[in-house]
């Protein structure tokens, strides 16, 4: 039975059943009124017929019009005699009202009385009677509504539950067959009988996931040429490679990884990451950031050493998050983890060429920067004879020079020290006042020659700090001697220190042109220089001061704007 039949009878028998129940009604209520309306048609003028001659019988006497009124009632009772006696008495009704017209006596009108009361009570008697048959009429038509109504009800219930799961039962097929071939199973077919109408649809479902198996088949076969062809390129790499996916499962690892690792491809694949690591250091240190919260500030991290090549090798570990936005989707979704170490072996070498040159030429210029010192020193005295004031120029610009090439050495030589990871700290107690009078002292000439004021803020009460004095004493000097280049002549210079709880801050401030914030963090980069200064400088300053201030467990920071100056602040541990 198709679809379209069955819409059809179900929609006709609820129709039929509507149809019965309304024509049943229809036909007791026109019964029902019919027989109402012959009461008050035949019986009930009657009996008001015989009321009415009643009335104009006491009135005789007394009225001569009622005569007239018993006569006409009794013209209107002749023609509306219903009963079967009802005949018989209206006739000798008419006869004993004729006899009233020669003499009217007590005698006559209690006859025709007798007569009135005889035409009620058979009218009465009638009217009784067809209203018991109306009662029985009303229950049975009642009983037989009743009847239909429950029995609509009943087919009606039976209709709602069934039809629906008949019409449904064949899209519920079609939407599981549909759910299954989302869930990739292509094998899945679709019956639908004798059902003309989803037929086709079946047959156009049966078709499409046959395609779709032999598309399947056939993208297998290219994946799985693509995923060979992506191994290989993977394995031809030189840098190692760890593939994760977003259970921290291993996906893959590549010969060089294998290698590093010292693990065998087929052990690994497919197994937690973690689990691996259990038994492999350098596993375990590749992918503990993976279960660790990022920190915004954390900058470069220091290359790996690995025994690699029957060498000391250097590694820096890249880890690439990877996000896709799948098929039909809008937001992207993270699935795995990609680790790539990059051989910088090559590079650290160079690295330390470079810091070992600078070290060896930085410390071999010293000596000869001293001796051109000393002579500018026996040249200026006078005891060797006296000079002239452009001889005198020329020795004070050697002099500027040499001390200028003398500190760019000096920071030189710090940062090799930094780089080689030989600096060594000599900490002691000492109080930062001690620090600010060094600083003060050391620039004193250098305030005197640009025309600056130095004020110093110091508290009453402050802790004492136990640094390498040498290195915090030549950070603040640096700081100091900044300011003191980069503000304009007969400006001032604040530096000081105090105290916030368990730490103490020593700042410098200037009221000289400021740094524009985009440079803040890019100033205690190596050998940068905010464009557009003029003053000459190596760059290595803010670098050294970085690095020194940092090895105590410290932080120096800078607040700056544009046109109000700069204020450099070293929070060290009290």
């Amino acid at each position: 039975m198709n679809l379209r039949y069955r819409l059809t009878l179900g929609i006709g028998v609820l129709f039929v059943l509507i149809l019965l129940l309304g024509g049943l009604s229809v036909g007791y209520v026109r019964q029902l009124s019919a027989a109402s309306g012959n009461i008050l048609a035949d019986n009930y003028n009657s009996v008001h017929y015989a009321e009415e001659m009643l009335r104009s019988l006491d009135r005789l006497s007394q009225d001569s019009s009622s005569r007239a009124t018993l006569i006409r009632s009794l013209s209107l009772q002749r023609q509306n005699i219903t009963e079967v006696d009802e005949s018989e008495a209206t006739a000798s009704l008419g006869r004993r009202i004729a006899a009233l017209t020669d003499t009217v006596t007590p005698d006559r009108i209690r006859l025709v009385r007798s007569d009135l009361y005889r035409i009620m009570d058979l009218n009465m008697a009638s009217i009784r009677m067809k209203s018991s048959e109306m009662e029985a009429r009303a229950a049975d038509a009642v009983w037989w509504l009743t009847v239909m109504a429950v029995l609509c009800v009943v087919l009606a219930a039976a209709f709602l539950v069934q039809f629906p799961a008949v019409i449904l039962r064949p899209i519920d097929k079609l939407k599981r067959g549909i759910t299954e071939i989302a869930n990739h199973n292509y094998e899945e077919r679709l019956d639908f009988g004798g059902n003309r109408e989803f037929r086709e649809v079946a047959e156009s479902f049966n078709d499409m996931a046959c395609k779709l198996s032999e598309y399947r088949r056939s993208s297998l076969d290219s994946l799985m040429i693509e995923k060979k062809r992506i191994e290989g390129i993977v394995n031809s790499l030189h840098e190692p490679i760890v593939g994760l996916d977003s259970e921290r499962n291993i996906l893959f690892m590549n010969d060089e990884a294998c290698t590093i690792l010292n693990l065998k491809r087929g052990e690994v694949i497919g197994r937690k990451a973690a689990e691996v690591a259990l038994n492999n250091d350098l596993l375990r240190r590749l992918i503990r950031e993976l279960y660790s919260e990022p920190k915004e500030d954390e900058g470069q991290k220091e290359p790996l050493k690995i025994y690699a090549d029957n060498k000391e090798s250097y590694f820096q570990m890249e880890n690439i998050p990877l996000h896709i936005v799948p098929v039909g989707g809008q937001r992207k979704q993270f699935i795995g983890n990609v680790i790539i170490l990059n051989n910088v072996t090559r590079y650290k070498e160079l690295d330390s060429a470079k810091t070992n040159f600078i070290s060896t030429v930085s410390h071999e210029m010293k000596t000869p920067i001293s001796s051109i010192l000393m002579s500018l020193q026996l040249l200026g005295d006078n005891r060797l004879g006296s000079l002239n004031d452009e001889q005198k120029a020329l020795i004070t610009s050697i002099k500027d020079s040499s001390d200028r090439l003398l500190n760019i050495t000096g920071e030189l030589l710090n940062m090799t020290q930094v780089e080689s990871g030989k600096l060594k700290l000599m900490p002691k107690i000492v109080k930062p006042i001690e620090l600010i009078d060094y600083a003060v002292h050391a620039t004193q000439v250098l305030a005197e020659r640009f025309h600056c004021f130095v004020e110093v803020e110091y508290p009453e009460k402050i802790s004492k700090l136990f640094v390498d004095n040498e290195k915090i004493a030549w950070v603040v000097t640096n700081l100091l001697s900044n300011a003191i280049h980069h503000s304009p002549e007969n400006s001032r210079i604040i530096v000081g220190a105090c105290q916030q709880d368990k730490v103490v801050n020593i700042y410098v401030q200037d009221f000289g042109r400021g740094i524009d914030p985009r440079y803040h963090k890019s100033i205690f980069e190596r050998y940068f220089r905010v464009p557009g200064t003029k003053v000459q400088g190596s760059g290595l300053g803010l670098a050294i001061s970085k690095e020194f201030v940092e090895a105590h467990g410290g932080t120096i920071t800078v607040d700056s704007q544009i046109g109000k100056g700069s204020r450099f602040t070293i929070s060290l541990p009290a």
